[in-house]
């Protein structure tokens, strides 16, 4: 049976906080990604665009996913090597970042390079989730869809101002 779009956002919603994500924190890293080229941007406006990425049922299906997969790394009920694979964030799986990439995809090609950009350098929030220091915790998934939360709504937000641009004016 389909899922209603207002229960997926719901339990999306719930499954972020569960894990310890605010949207006020992927916010501030849409606020660091715009600030340069956005002179009146506020908080506001950057939690209001996280909460808009966060409506799209392909951006809930992406983090009820990966929240799913990392929690059942957690519990050790993965099977041998993708248990080991996940539990230590192996540099060449990619797979996280590939299933992130999904987020990224619904706000087009500007969405690519601020996600590669908060994939690098691993700001703020990123950077607690990446950090790998708590062996009860995984979240080889999450730190990679908070990233790429948080470059959708820079990237819906530069969509959306059109002086941003010469060319646009």
């Amino acid at each position: 049976m389909v899922q209603s779009s207002s229960k997926l956002h719901k339990v999306a919603l719930e499954r972020l906080k569960e894990r310890g994500v605010s949207l006020e924190e992927i916010a501030e890293l849409v606020y660091d990604l715009q600030k340069p080229y956005i002179a009146d941007i506020s908080m506001e406006i950057c939690v209001e665009n996280v909460r808009s990425v966060i409506k799209k049922r392909e951006v809930q299906n992406t983090i009820l996913t990966g929240i799913e997969l990392d929690v059942l790394c957690e519990q050790g009920k993965l099977s041998s090597p993708l248990q080991e694979i996940i539990q230590e964030d192996e540099g060449l799986y990619g797979i996280d970042e590939i299933l992130a990439l999904s987020i990224v995809n619904v706000y087009g090609s500007i969405g690519f390079t601020n996600y590669g950009f908060l994939d690098k350098t691993k700001p703020k929030l990123i950077s607690k989730l990446d950090d790998h220091q708590n062996k009860d915790q995984t979240h080889t998934f999450l730190d990679d869809i908070v990233g790429a939360i948080a470059a959708a709504a820079a990237s819906r937000l530069a969509h959306d101002d059109p002086g941003i641009s010469d060319i646009m004016k």
